[in-house]
């Protein structure tokens, strides 16, 4: 495993097993296996609804706390500081854990700034090691960061081959946030990642499949990747890929396949956000 290291030093694995759309009853099954097979950090939120899951699998697991790297989320129906605070602590009771390794806003909408005041207090307070915002697109990320007290650590953001989020990369570069990939392989009931000729013919060289190839160059790229699969074998053949590394020209070749840079999710589209905020705010 390769780690990056956050602002303030927390040492975080560069490749995870995600949750999102796990059920909460596969969800425990799911981790299980995904840690048997290598994996330490485990990505999920609130609005899963399968942190028990989550919890459940690792305490079971024999595998010592300090060597998990646990992340969730606050959803947007627990924004501000006061509901924010509880469901933390809800989120650790569900987890079964005394701290959360990454704790991050779910949503750029309701207020975010009375969330991020509680996370701040459980940062300080020791129930969170690192903090952080998902989904916040480059503006609305820059005005945030510049006006709160301690900077997100992270940005979860959809990335991938496709969406290569190249645009965001300097505003991060200067509050020192790292990005995290959700969607690493693309959007469900999509394949043209994991069936690029172009990746195939690169992971061809290196014994590796299309796949591989996706996620090696996101981790070369400094980016956290959260691949979901409920197969094992292929969590397996997700997390094989700390024994090769992309040339350079690997690296050019697949920065010009970037089709949409900033992601297919329309979190700009005031419809979306309206729906957004109506059905869970």
């Amino acid at each position: 495993m390769e780690y990056i290291k956050l602002y303030n030093g927390v040492q975080m694995p560069t490749l995870g097993y995600g949750v999102f759309l796990v059920s909460p009853d596969e969800c425990e099954r799911c981790v299980s296996d995904a840690l048997s097979v290598g994996y330490r950090l485990i990505d999920t939120a609130q609005a899963y609804q399968n942190e028990e899951g989550v919890g459940n699998a690792w305490r079971k697991s024999g595998i010592k706390r300090e060597d998990l790297f646990l992340v969730t989320k606050v959803w947007i129906s627990n924004a501000g500081e006061e509901k924010a605070a509880k469901s933390i602590d809800e989120s650790l009771r569900k987890l079964q854990t005394e701290y959360i390794d990454l704790l991050l806003i779910h949503q750029a909408y309701g207020d975010v700034f009375g969330t991020w005041r509680a996370m701040e207090k459980a940062y300080r307070a020791g129930k969170v090691r690192a903090i952080g915002v998902s989904n916040f697109q480059a503006g609305r990320f820059f005005d945030f960061a510049h006006y709160v007290d301690v900077k997100p650590m992270v940005n979860q953001l959809e990335c991938n081959t496709l969406s290569q989020q190249t645009g965001i990369e300097p505003i991060h570069g200067e509050f020192g946030t790292k990005m995290m990939a959700w969607y690493p392989l693309g959007g469900q009931d999509t394949d043209s990642i994991v069936k690029s000729e172009l990746l195939a013919s690169i992971g061809a060289k290196y014994n590796k499949t299309a796949a591989q190839v996706a996620l090696r160059w996101l981790t070369q790229r400094g980016i956290v990747a959260i691949p979901k699969s409920s197969h094992k074998e292929r969590m397996a053949q997700n997390i094989g890929i700390f024994d090769f590394s992309l040339s350079d020209d690997d690296m050019a070749q697949i920065a010009k396949i970037n089709q949409h840079d900033a992601g297919t999710t329309p979190f700009g589209d005031p419809q979306f956000v309206k729906n957004l905020i109506k059905n869970y705010g």
